[in-house]
């Protein structure tokens, strides 16, 4: 297991990264609906292993995560051009843990995000180096929501079926849920220059929910070639709409784009 690095993040460094950069405007505008957060706890030494030099596993009161998120991805387009609904609006499941850098900074790590259109996955793999993967998707929305992936070249589908329950909540600084789903920065590995780069979002903190969960899957898990976990999760919620902005990405450690 790699070791945990002196930048642990503070309490500080976490919430910080809500704030949007006050210097940079944003590459492109998107609308996350529909987000299903499924969490397991899971071996560290797995994780971490499968890092790369410049990140380390971050942990929540000694224990490593593992989430799937399903969720729709709406309203995708550059700053200043219009959206086009064959290409602005696809199905995407992610499968992501929690670390953070050298300078302390908290942030994801994907180990694969699937999706339903082509052109956004050869985009996304481009410009932000994200392991993006395209697949065969199918979702409807009542007070249930119903949802299918299945990576090309696979045969074990992941089913989803859930629906939110309870009033909505703001997670709060220090809470797991606040670890687990109030994170603003993405990682991700240049091969060219073998440097870790840093991408930011900005939106308003979700408005949580508890889930009620009829279906679901750690297939993605396994696409991954990781052992899929074999317990309930240790944490679900669902997340209502929200607006993002996302930023450029830079050199994770390197020129800060704090906003003020």
């Amino acid at each position: 297991m790699k070791m945990r690095s002196p930048a642990e993040p503070d309490p500080d460094q976490r919430l910080f990264w809500r704030n949007a950069p006050n210097h940079r405007k944003p590459v492109m505008f998107q609308t996350w609906r529909q987000l299903l957060f499924l969490h397991w706890t899971v071996d560290p030494e797995m994780l971490s292993a499968q890092l790369p030099d410049g990140l380390h596993l971050d942990l929540f009161e000694g224990n490593a995560y593992l989430g799937v998120v399903p969720f729709y991805m709406r309203n995708i387009g550059p700053r200043g051009l219009t959206t086009f609904p064959g290409l602005s609006n696809f199905l995407e499941l992610n499968v992501r843990t929690y670390v953070y850098d050298d300078a302390g900074d908290p942030g994801v790590w994907f180990f694969s995000l699937d999706a339903n259109n082509r052109i956004a996955c050869a985009t996304a793999r481009t410009l932000f180096k994200l392991p993006y993967y395209d697949a065969k998707m199918h979702s409807t929305e009542g007070d249930w929501v119903d949802y299918e992936a299945l990576r090309f070249g696979r045969q074990d589908p992941a089913i989803y079926r859930y629906q939110k329950t309870g009033a909505a909540r703001v997670a709060e600084a220090g809470t797991l849920d606040f670890f687990l789903v109030e994170r603003y920065l993405l990682f991700s590995h240049n091969p060219a220059s073998q440097k870790i780069m840093r991408g930011q979002v900005h939106h308003q903190p979700y408005q949580l929910h508890e889930a009620e969960v009829e279906a679901m899957s750690v297939a993605p898990v396994s696409w991954n070639g990781m052992d899929a976990p074999t317990c309930e999760p240790a944490h679900v919620c669902l997340a209502e709409d929200v607006n993002v902005q996302i930023f450029g990405l830079e050199v994770a450690g390197e020129s800060r784009s704090r906003g003020s």
